[in-house]
C-alpha cells in the first residue's frame, strides 16, 4: 500500500518538522502516522499540537476525537467533537462539520 515503511514516513515527517515546528500539515501528518500505528496517546498529542498552531484545522479535531475514543476516553472525545463543530462552523467548513456531526452521533450512541 505504501512505498516505504511507516517508520520511514514518520522519520521523514519529523525531519521536516524540525525545520518548521509550526507546520500544521506536518504535525497533522505525524498524528496520522501515530494513529495508523495504534499509538493513540502520541496521535492525540500531535493533533493537539496541530490545533495549538491552528485552531481551525478541523480534521485534527475529528481524528483527535477518534483517537480519544479508541483510547477509551469517550467523554473527552465528545468534548473534542463539540469544539471541532464550533471551529468548523466558524471556518465555514461544511464538509468537516458534516463529518464531525456524524461522529457526534456515533459517539452519542457509544458506551
Amino acid at each position: 500500500m505504501y512505498a516505504y515503511p511507516m517508520n520511514d514516513r514518520l522519520a521523514k515527517l519529523q525531519k521536516i518538522l524540525a525545520m518548521d515546528p509550526n507546520d500544521t500539515f506536518v504535525l497533522y501528518g505525524i498524528g496520522q502516522e501515530h494513529l495508523r500505528a495504534g499509538d493513540h496517546a502520541k496521535a492525540i498529542e500531535m493533533f493537539e499540537a496541530t490545533l495549538k498552531v491552528d485552531p481551525a484545522y478541523c480534521y485534527a479535531y475529528y481524528f483527535k476525537a477518534r483517537s480519544q475514543h479508541a483510547s477509551g476516553d469517550l467523554a473527552a472525545a465528545r468534548l473534542t467533537v463539540q469544539a471541532g463543530l464550533q471551529a468548523a462552523h466558524k471556518a465555514g467548513d461544511q464538509k468537516a462539520a458534516g463529518e464531525l456531526s456524524t461522529l457526534q452521533i456515533e459517539l452519542a450512541e457509544a458506551r
